[in-house]
């Protein structure tokens, strides 16, 4: 049994010294030192069977060679799982001297970042900010604003017409931000400032300075003894404030059936300074802002008096100053999800 005790050590030994990693001692462990298969354990079952003082030799021997090999299963159990946690830190070790990689980050659309600024100026002559349902009803969109139906100020605006059930009142998607003027003067009356900025549709031949989809800004004022003088002053502080400097301008007289009188307010082309490019059709000027005094039918429909109240209303063509700020020769490319040039601005 000597001899047997000798030969389970140093096969243990063996196989405890050539074991790669953890769970493999634990089988070892097993192997040798399992209660019912063990081979230890086995060996051990047999000392009965000895004499007295085969026991007291074989005994000790056994015993001693249990606690040896315990120890360098511990031992070898502390060298893998010391080896494993270095391979581990080793493994998510980073390098400080390396370059950082930078993280893709969004960037705002040039429209968005000009109706924020455009916002802020606003807020700062005490206009609120307001929003509207981009699919409107036909009454918002041009009854209420002094357009009946049949009416060839309709023409105008070629408009996208949504189907409805028979008995429906027309949806469309609005041809422009005019109807919040009126959803604005029934829920606040007079007085009232307030700018409403969104995207409006029409049914276009796209090109480089018209898209189906693009944004405008709405504003309206609407006070007691409010005439074209208080129009001219806040469309000048404006474009200052987003130009940055003194932008040439002209107001020349147009139709429209929501103002009376109504103008159109053009600026100098900023893509060519005015000497006539695709932009501007050759022109030299950009029209940017329609704009005029409200008509009284209007006030009528937002249940203001027009008899004691006055206001003046623009539609600020947002995506054309876009185009003008950033010097964008193409209309399209602010609806393209080109990131490429999103990533510009």
């Amino acid at each position: 049994m000597q001899k047997e005790l000798e030969q389970v050590k140093i096969k243990a030994e063996q196989m405890i010294a050539a074991a790669r990693d953890v769970s493999e001692l634990e089988k070892i462990e097993l192997e040798f030192f399992g209660r019912k298969e063990g081979t230890l354990n086995k060996i051990l079952k047999g000392l009965k069977d000895l004499s007295p003082a085969e026991k007291k030799v074989v005994g000790p021997l056994a015993n001693e060679i249990k606690s040896h090999l315990q120890q360098l299963l511990d031992e070898r159990k502390s060298v893998l799982e010391d080896e494993a946690l270095d391979a581990e830190i080793e493994k998510e070790k980073i390098d400080l001297t390396l370059p950082g990689k930078k993280k893709a980050l969004g960037s705002l659309n040039p429209s968005s970042l000009v109706q924020y600024e455009l916002e802020d100026i606003f807020r700062s002559l005490g206009f609120m900010v307001l929003d509207g349902p981009e699919l409107e009803s036909d009454y918002y969109n041009f009854e209420a604003l002094n357009i009946p139906e049949f009416h060839p100020a309709r023409d105008m605006q070629d408009t996208f017409y949504i189907k409805t059930k028979k008995g429906e009142s027309k949806q469309v998607l609005r041809t422009h931000t005019s109807p919040v003027q009126v959803r604005a003067m029934q829920k606040y009356g007079a007085p009232l400032r307030a700018i409403v900025p969104g995207r409006v549709f029409r049914y276009e031949a796209l090109d480089v300075s018209h898209d189906n989809n693009f944004y405008q800004l709405e504003g309206v004022m609407i006070e007691e003894n409010i005439s074209i003088t208080n129009l001219i002053a806040v469309m000048k502080t404006l474009l200052k404030g987003i130009f940055k400097k003194d932008v040439k301008v002209r107001l020349r007289p147009g139709f429209f059936p929501f103002v009376e009188p109504g103008f159109e307010l053009d600026i100098n082309c900023l893509i060519c300074g005015g000497r006539g490019c695709s932009v501007c059709k050759q022109s030299g000027w950009v029209e940017l802002l329609p704009c005029g005094m409200i008509h009284p039918n209007v006030l009528k429909a937002g249940n203001i008096d027009p008899e004691k109240y006055s206001g003046f209303a623009f539609g600020l063509g947002l995506t054309r100053m876009v185009m003008m700020r950033y010097g964008i020769d193409d209309i399209r490319l602010l609806n393209s999800g080109d990131l490429r040039f999103l990533k510009q601005f």
